[in-house]
């Protein structure tokens, strides 16, 4: 575990970026956050969490860092949208990579699509919708599936009602809460059940680079939570049913390549003994 060489006597104040996600995915990010923060009290001194949830579109995520001031977040390893040297990751994934079981939502009609019988090549031939800029659509892509990226994460559930496409996919993390409080009001679509994508995705912190005192912070924090067994209880309040309820087990599972992964994470292959 990495040592803190310093003890902080003043109350930290820790500016949380925390839109452009799903409700399931604010609580349980903000939740570890301040789980790490209070594990490290003793040595870095008090904070405060100001938590900010402002959405921005698009290629317009990229800039929380040198146009927004937010201190840090969380996203996928190796999001595409940031270049080297933008951020410190924090190489520990605070979810178990439950983001790479990627669940299709797919019309009621297209049942038949997806059943455990279709072929690798019909697969890659129907559309996938991706929001603009998400990492999705290169991963997809690289593997030769048919992608339609436009649009972003308010509108895509109208455009997959609309037949602009045949599907579009969420981790196993949060496409029920995606899907209770965004798709379901569409009466035409549905969770699919016979299939999941997947591919290295875990979530990890990214640090603004003008603060190492803080990305030192997370990440012996995160450390401690781990080692403790905090981090193992947070994610078992929220997701210890998992396998059973999105029936994980009895998917046809379909690995893909993932172009934009860093190389510590390249080793994550599908384990439902994790959860």
């Amino acid at each position: 575990m990495l040592e803190p060489q310093v003890k902080q006597t003043d109350t930290t104040i820790v500016d949380f970026w925390n839109g452009n996600r799903s409700e399931i995915r604010k609580d349980y990010e903000c939740e570890v956050l301040n789980a790490i923060l209070t594990a490290t009290v003793l040595e870095f001194g008090l904070f405060k969490i100001e938590e900010s949830v402002t959405e921005y579109p698009g290629l317009e995520e990229s800039d929380v860092f040198s146009k927004r001031q937010h201190h840090l977040f969380v996203t996928v390893a190796g999001n595409q949208k940031f270049n080297p040297g933008d951020f410190i990751m924090i190489a520990q994934p605070i979810a178990r990579n439950l983001l790479g079981y990627r669940i299709p939502i797919i019309k009621t009609t297209d049942m038949n699509k997806f059943h455990s019988t279709v072929s690798l090549s019909q697969l890659q031939q129907l559309k996938n919708g991706v929001p603009v800029s998400w990492s999705d659509a290169t991963i997809f892509r690289h593997n030769r599936y048919n992608v339609a990226e436009e649009g972003d994460f308010d509108d895509v559930f109208e455009r997959l009602a609309d037949g602009k496409f045949d599907y579009t996919c969420f981790g196993a993390n949060e496409v029920r809460s995606v899907f209770k409080s965004r798709a379901s009001k569409y009466k035409t679509l549905t969770q699919d059940e016979n299939t999941m994508f997947f591919y290295p995705f875990p979530l990890v912190f990214y640090v603004n680079p003008q603060m190492p005192d803080l990305a030192k912070r997370i990440e012996f924090g995160l450390s401690k939570i781990t080692e403790s067994g905090v981090l193992d209880t947070i994610f078992n309040s929220y997701y210890a049913n998992i396998v059973e309820e999105l029936g994980l087990q009895n998917r046809n599972v379909i690995l893909l390549e993932n172009p934009l992964i860093p190389q510590e994470f390249s080793h994550l292959k599908p384990n439902l003994t994790d959860f």
